[in-house]
């Protein structure tokens, strides 16, 4: 007999449709799990057999194959103990045979529990998609799979509390839909920081239009502490960025039943430490996302950035104009999504104090050479770099503090909804991804504006693609002034951010 349960499966950060069928027939007892399955999905022969036999149910003494379709895609991870164990027991005539409308998910402890899986949220928008209306999912995984909506959901703790809803001796309630929450934890503030109004500016306008952001000073001027207050200046997610930006980190295990959605923007800070395939994905035989990924709708950190290998920051340059990274490997290519805000921070020399007379030690071959591990096309893909000043003791022992985030975070809001006005509803979220087109259409400049920028290009030579990122740092600039076109001071002020005194170049 076959019996045919409805699954979901993970390629890459989208899911997909499953179909577990499950064959009994004569000759000498077996298992199979056929249907590209890894090392995992094989391992739920076990699992299944001691999940059922300790669940008091009778484990058929036949040839049990299981195919998992469709059977030319790779299946991994432990998703799939769930619908075999419900496939055999029904095609064993143990449970009525499942709906048709609904789909199971769930790992299986060997005493019968429903652990949780990875990549719920991407799993339940595919049942969606495919016009399944009810879930089955672990009862940890069911607030993730409520992000969906319009599906079903019932959370299964235990094998028994589901064969008993399936034969209707103890229904299952639903799952009530997920709200999220006040986070416990606030947000470092600005507030706290003295002085800095230069590299405070920078960041306003870097949160306001998107933009990527290179701050470089000497040691224990404040990069770091000025970075990591930046989340806190930064708009709120939208509904779609928040179930994209978290189908990545689900897809990583990094959600649980407490915090199941993304509510704030992410914040990455990988160690310098870190190889060219975390940075971007990859993985064996499973491609998984890399940090770039897991900063989607966020911010990427990079702190010292000179000390990060160079393969690892050149795989930064195509994402960064395209907004996604594909990842090619003999067993597949995926591609995942990478829209993310680039801050980094740098000494301007590998004592740290290039400028500051006799302090520093270093021969100018040596800042030379520190300077040249940053790429030419990296830099070029920075829209404003900006110089930390170590703060003097009188700025420091100044009792009064800044400006608090809440209000940076006023006037940040009221560029990104000028931004979001002017692009519509489902167009680019804001000026750091403006197109060729988009600029010429919305920033025009006049004669004056023309003149400066003309003598600006041929003094800094600037290429073809920092001009635009010049222009879409005035449009920010502008929004956050208020003002309908460009000015003159608007585009002053991004072009001083297109070049720095601390480069030795």
């Amino acid at each position: 007999m076959v019996s045919q349960v409805r699954s979901l499966g993970l390629h890459g950060v989208e899911g997909y449709e499953v179909l577990a069928e499950c064959d009994l027939s004569g000759g000498l007892p077996n298992f199979e799990i056929v249907g590209l399955p890894d090392t995992a999905v094989k391992e739920a022969r076990d699992r299944v057999r001691a999940a059922v036999k300790n669940c008091g149910f009778d484990f058929p003494v036949s040839r049990i194959t299981v195919n998992l379709a469709p059977a030319d895609r790779k299946k991994g991870g432990t998703v799939y103990d769930l619908p075999i164990l419900v496939g055999i027991l029904s095609a064993a005539g143990q449970l009525p045979a499942p709906d048709p409308k609904a789909a199971f998910l769930g790992e299986l402890s060997l005493s019968g529990a429903v652990r949780p899986v990875p990549g719920m949220l991407p799993m339940a928008l595919a049942a969606r998609a495919a016009g399944l209306t009810t879930l089955f999912v672990p009862a940890d995984s069911a607030p993730e799979a409520t992000l969906a909506k319009g599906v079903t959901v019932y959370p299964v703790g235990h094998v028994k509390e589901l064969v008993e809803h399936l034969t209707g001796e103890a229904p299952i309630p639903p799952a009530p839909a997920w709200i999220p929450t006040e986070e416990g934890e606030a947000a470092l503030d600005f507030a706290d920081v003295k002085g800095q109004e230069n590299v405070k500016r920078a960041l306003e306008i870097a949160a306001a239009g998107g933009h990527n952001l290179l701050m470089i000073g000497p040691p224990g001027s404040g990069k770091s502490m000025l970075a990591k207050r930046l989340p806190s200046i930064l708009p709120a997610l939208t509904e779609k960025e928040a179930l994209e930006a978290t189908a990545v980190w689900s897809v990583l295990g990094k959600t649980d039943k407490e915090h199941p959605m993304l509510t704030r923007r992410p914040f990455r800070a990988p160690h310098h430490t870190l190889s060219a395939m975390g940075m971007a994905g990859g993985g064996v035989p499973l491609i998984r996302p890399g940090e770039i990924s897991l900063a989607h709708h966020g911010v990427l950190f990079l702190d010292e950035l000179p000390e990060f290998h160079k393969d690892v920051l050149e795989v930064l340059r195509q994402p960064m104009e395209e907004g996604r990274v594909q990842i090619t490997r003999a067993g597949g290519s995926e591609v995942f999504p990478a829209q993310f805000m680039l801050v980094c921070a740098m000494n301007p020399c590998k004592c740290g104090w290039y400028g500051h007379g006799s302090r520093c030690k270093c021969r100018p071959a040596d800042v030379e050479k520190y300077q040249a591990k940053i790429s030419g096309p990296l830099l070029d893909r920075i829209d404003l770099t900006v110089e930390v000043e170590a703060p003097d003791f009188e700025t420091l022992a100044d009792k009064p503090t800044g400006e608090p985030s809440a209000v940076i975070k006023e006037r940040v809001d009221g560029a990104r909804a000028i931004q979001a006005e002017r692009f519509g509803r489902g167009g680019i979220p804001c000026n750091a991804q403006m197109t060729r087109g988009d600029i010429e259409a919305l920033c025009p400049l006049d004669g004056s504006c023309q003149a400066l920028l003309k003598g600006a290009f041929e003094r800094l030579g600037l290429t073809a693609r920092s001009y635009d990122r010049v222009l879409r740092v005035a449009r920010t600039i502008a929004d956050l002034d208020g003002a309908e076109d460009i000015e003159t001071v608007h585009l002053a002020e991004a072009l001083q951010y297109r070049a720095s005194g601390w480069l030795a170049k």
